[in-house]
């Protein structure tokens, strides 16, 4: 963990807005960020990225600074990851993410919170082939998270699919919660990033699991240190 975020703060560009919620007294919904929380990486794009030796660090700072939208953020990334000249094949990219552990402790704590009839949903701007294979495994309710594109012989195009937006996942939040009839108040976030400050400002109670930097600690109601999901049970029994 850093004193300082890792990256430009990006609330400096985003439209700040107050939502004015209630805290939790009861929980009937966990929404979870995926990488560095239910899987046990910084961030499945980079994951990608180390295998086929790229970078996409200028366009994360484009991206911080508002310099450009989502859609081209997904689209230079994918834009990288070929062989031979020619963009790679899907089943390359699932391979490769299907080799991220999951975080020691998932199973356990879904399985408890659907014990206790909590739904509970995947939330991530990371790529979809490992969210939904993260729910398989532990049998999380929902999930929404970012796709790419491929043609009909299963090769990517070079473009991407935005379901959520990684400054913005507060809106996500809301939509999800107002479908499922859910107030905010009983709503509960899980991240790990500072692109999760607005999951936690938008819930009834923001929890920290082995917070990046101490941006992410001072916005968070309860902190989590270590890399065990088993420990965020016991928090959340004071809410079931």
């Amino acid at each position: 963990m850093t004193s300082v975020c890792r990256f430009y703060c990006y609330r400096k560009n985003r439209t700040t807005v107050s939502y004015n919620i209630g805290k939790a007294k009861k929980v009937a919904l966990v929404f979870f960020d995926m990488d560095g929380v239910l899987t046990d990486t910084i961030s499945s794009w980079k994951h990608i990225h180390d295998y086929f030796g790229t970078s996409n660090e200028r366009s994360v700072d484009e991206y911080l600074k508002g310099n450009i939208n989502d859609l081209e953020f997904i689209k230079r990334d994918v834009s990288l990851w070929k062989k031979d000249g020619r963009f790679t094949h899907k089943n390359t990219i699932r391979d490769v993410l299907y080799d991220i552990s999951l975080m020691k402790g998932a199973r356990k704590c879904i399985s408890y919170l659907r014990k206790h009839d909590i739904k509970t949903v995947i939330l991530s701007a990371g790529l979809d082939i490992l969210a939904e294979r993260v729910a398989k495994e532990t049998r999380i309710d929902y999930v929404l998270a970012n796709g790419i594109k491929n043609d009909e012989n299963g090769r990517l195009t070079g473009e991407g699919i935005l379901r959520v937006q990684l400054m913005y996942k507060d809106r996500a939040v809301r939509n999800i919660a107002k479908r499922l009839d859910i107030p905010l108040e009983k709503c509960a976030a899980v991240g790990n990033s500072c692109f999760d400050i607005p999951m936690f400002e938008t819930c009834g109670i923001g929890i920290a699991f082995n917070p990046d930097d101490d941006c992410v600690r001072k916005s968070a109601d309860i902190i989590l240190e270590g890399r065990d999901l088993n420990r965020l049970i016991p928090v959340l029994e004071q809410f079931v």
